[in-house]
């Protein structure tokens, strides 16, 4: 072999490896979607304080959609599968937004909407809010408020500037009384551990009023942790509340059926409309669903997709769904 024909051979391979390693580990700015895990809700719903539980003898299922960045072989794959979709990375992640605050953004989605299904099904068993445990919930941290960052949904104001808090309308007085840019220590527990954060008001999210950009209700009477893991993202908020529901009260909502769901869920008790509900569907047949609740507004997303035996029930409120499966039971 002449010496030129040796080095071309060597090109070759080493831009023959160079093909492999991009086809197979460089990452596109595209990513694969499609239905993701169908996960059991009531094992991730802890209730404390003494309180009866009654585990249901069927199963209620949180419905997810998974995504990942590709590779040109993975987007290949997915492109041959039925069940995914393959989008550009704008589509999920908006421009100018880096991928860490977007995620911590869903993550704060998802906290609020386990704190407005306990609020729901709290509202509907118990004498809440007017019997509520000490200090306030954060509900919600608005973006570009002072709030963004420092407090986060989930957190319990238990002091301000040194006040003790035990109620909603104690904390919304005693910050209404600072004036503005002036610093606000609060006190807040938050996954059993106590710190503080200083905050000072300011007009933001298109106020004139000096605003801290929080919004709170009033501490939950006995003790609601819901776990949620990676998933974020509010489409579990009805899940939760049935959950939560189901496991507070004697009765059995699902009747040894598996049940499966998605839809935001907001403090009255309203279901909203979500993202990605074909692929929740074949999540949802993928573990057997007999019965999936779909937010109305979802429904016509729906209209010609093969469900099978799986019977679609659109819920426009928490109480439908109570209703509907009640009325559903065998």
């Amino acid at each position: 072999m002449t010496p030129v024909k040796r080095i071309l051979k060597i090109v070759a391979a080493v831009l023959g490896l160079a093909l492999v390693f991009a086809v197979g580990f460089v990452r596109l700015p595209y990513y694969a979607v499609g239905p993701g895990p169908a996960n059991e809700v009531i094992p991730l719903i802890r209730v404390g304080g003494g309180q009866p539980t009654y585990p249901p003898s069927g199963k209620l299922i949180m419905t997810t959609v998974s995504f990942y960045q590709v590779t040109p072989l993975e987007a290949l794959r997915a492109w041959l599968d039925p069940h995914e979709s393959i989008v550009a990375e704008d589509v999920l992640y908006p421009p100018g937004v880096d991928h860490a605050t977007e995620d911590q953004r869903s993550r704060s989605q998802m906290d609020q909407s386990k704190i407005d299904a306990a609020v729901v099904v709290l509202t509907e068993l118990e004498d809440y809010p007017k019997s509520h445990g000490p200090g306030a919930l954060i509900e919600q941290s608005f973006p570009g408020c002072p709030a963004d960052g420092e407090l986060f949904s989930g957190d319990l104001i238990v002091s301000i500037d040194g006040e003790t808090v035990d109620s909603r309308t104690d904390a919304s007085k005693l910050l209404g009384d600072v004036p503005a840019r002036e610093p606000i220590d609060f006190r807040v527990r938050a996954a059993g551990e106590t710190h503080d954060v200083e905050v000072a008001k300011r007009p933001c999210g298109g106020s004139k009023e000096p605003l801290v950009g929080i919004s709170l209700v009033d501490n939950f009477p006995f003790p609601i942790v819901i776990a949620s893991g990676n998933v974020g993202g509010p489409s579990a908020g009805l899940m939760f509340s049935l959950g939560l529901y189901d496991l507070l009260t004697p009765g059995d909502l699902t009747s040894g059926r598996t049940i499966a769901g998605t839809g935001t869920i907001a403090a009255d008790g309203t279901v909203g409309p979500i993202g990605g509900i074909i692929d929740k569907v074949v999540a949802a047949q993928r573990v057997g669903a007999s019965v999936f609740l779909v937010p109305k507004q979802n429904m016509a997303e729906l209209q010609g997709v093969d469900t099978g035996d799986m019977r679609l029930i659109p819920v426009g409120t928490f109480d439908d769904a109570v209703s509907a499966l009640q009325r559903t039971a065998s």
